[in-house]
């Protein structure tokens, strides 16, 4: 298993295929995606050297990430290469749902066995003010079927912004009463373009814990290898909570992924200051020790955390630009 300096080991790669989106979240992409749809991401085949070195390091689950993974048109082709690599147990994707009532059945049959979904809001209105589309019914259909078909682990993800969801807890405690979804707030975080969006939504986490505890929610163990997330359950409720902090105290000490971006840049954190490429090493089979002797050498220079507190983003001028 790959690991840092600080005894921290990695067992989860987060890979973006893409940095395109077609929503236009207000706290992510405001004025839509403004990069080139046809940038050289990643090749299908530079995919399966990528993930074949980061598996005989140890790692055992990817999770494909964007921009919008769905808008790529050979996903189902990317997900089955992922899926038969040896040592690879579980693939798992992040999607705003656009497209998944009409292809979570293929993905799934390509190897997909877990999925995290964005829904920032459950009321039709502000759902759409957030994310400038008009498409809830849509993603709620798509989770309900990814549900019904067998999707081993799925989770929705709902960024906490101050004055535009931060009443919704009683809705959202409502609508997972009955499934079995973890639900995960996760805070604000500033970005190299979003500071002024930070300071106006941004709210710690520390709020809705605190409303969960009063509500009867427990925290629950910290079970080995997990990441970041603080879970909490409750006896009346089939699905869970999970709290995703990075402001809090010791935030990165949890910290159990890297993540490369749709271009071959490998991230060391959400939040550092640049990547180092492998894509030079990813062009033939025959590059692979050399390509794992990279990965290797960069981790020697993972930080011991990350530098929000101080009002430094690093390198990341918006999360569709490396995966979130």
């Amino acid at each position: 298993m790959l690991q840092d300096r600080q005894g921290r080991s990695f067992p989860y790669l987060r890979l973006s295929i893409t940095d395109v989106c077609n929503f236009q979240c207000s706290y992510c992409l405001p004025d839509g995606y403004q990069g080139k749809p046809d940038a050289a991401f990643l090749s299908v085949a530079e995919i399966r050297r990528l993930v074949a070195a980061f598996a005989a390091l140890g790692m055992w689950k990817i999770r494909i990430t964007g921009g919008e993974p769905s808008v790529r048109r050979d996903l189902p082709e990317i997900i089955a290469t992922i899926a038969t690599t040896p040592g690879i147990e579980r693939v798992a994707m992040t999607t705003n749902g656009w497209h998944l009532p009409q292809f979570v059945e293929r993905w799934k049959k390509a190897g997909l066995n877990a999925l995290n979904v964005s829904v920032d809001s459950l009321d039709p209105r502000q759902f759409h003010a957030i994310t400038g589309q008009d498409r809830l019914r849509e993603v709620l259909a798509g989770i309900d079927k990814a549900l019904d078909i067998g999707i081993e682990k799925v989770k929705v993800n709902a960024v906490l912004l101050r004055d535009l969801n931060d009443r919704q807890l009683d809705a959202f405690l409502a609508w997972i009463k009955d499934k079995p979804i973890s639900l995960r707030f996760i805070e604000l975080m500033q970005t190299g373009d979003n500071l002024a969006y930070f300071k106006a939504h941004h709210l710690r986490a520390e709020h809705v814990i605190e409303q969960l505890k009063e509500k009867g929610w427990q925290e629950l163990p910290r079970m080995p290898g997990a990441g970041p997330a603080r879970e909490f359950s409750h006896d009346s409720s089939l699905g869970r909570i999970g709290i995703i902090a990075p402001y809090s105290k010791d935030f990165c000490t949890t910290c159990n992924r890297l993540r490369v971006t749709s271009t071959g840049d490998l991230r060391l954190c959400l939040f550092g200051d640049a990547g180092a490429s492998l894509r030079d090493l990813l062009q033939e089979d025959e590059q692979q020790s050399a390509l794992q002797a990279r990965i290797v050498e960069q981790l020697g220079f993972k930080k011991d955390h990350h530098f929000l507190h101080d009002g430094n983003p690093g390198a990341t001028r918006h999360l569709a630009s490396c995966g979130g």
